[in-house]
């Protein structure tokens, strides 16, 4: 499982990798192009519950190139992974954040706008607005045309 938080000002993601209970075989580390693929840089901590998990900090907008490596020389790929080839698995940082998790964008409050109500309508509004029919109260009343 791979859980990315939400980027910081500075332009940076953590990224949380997370293995099951049982695909450890005694120590796994996650090695890529983010640490020159150095076993020893990035070892995962087996946690109570069996899982392997352990968090970096990459840039947010650079994909990075990923694979385990478990004792005993044992690669393996995870996946969930976004891309997967020869090389291994293949990570945008930032690529399938929820939504929900983004920084909130400053709302600015809505204008005040008065609503102007219309004016009441008379015969000469009506006469305006269409010439051909005018209600007088109850009653449609017909211009005659000229003669």
């Amino acid at each position: 499982m791979i859980k990315r938080g939400k980027p910081t000002k500075n332009g940076q993601v953590k990224i949380t990798f997370t293995i099951p209970e049982g695909n450890g075989h005694g120590g796994v580390s996650v090695v890529g192009d983010f640490n020159d693929w150095d076993p020893y840089a990035h070892p995962m901590r087996r946690g109570e519950d069996g899982t392997y998990q352990v968090s970096l900090v990459v840039p947010a907008h650079q994909p990075i190139r990923f694979r385990y490596l478990a004792d005993g020389g044992v690669w393996f790929d995870d996946a969930d992974a976004d891309h997967h080839d020869e090389h291994g698995g293949r990570l945008d940082p930032i690529s399938r954040i929820d939504p929900m998790a983004l920084p909130e964008a400053p709302v600015k409050p809505a204008a005040r706008r008065t609503v102007k109500k219309p004016a009441p309508q008379t015969l000469a509004t009506q006469a305006l607005a269409s010439p051909q029919t005018l209600t007088n109260g109850s009653s449609a009343v017909t211009p005659m045309a000229a003669s």
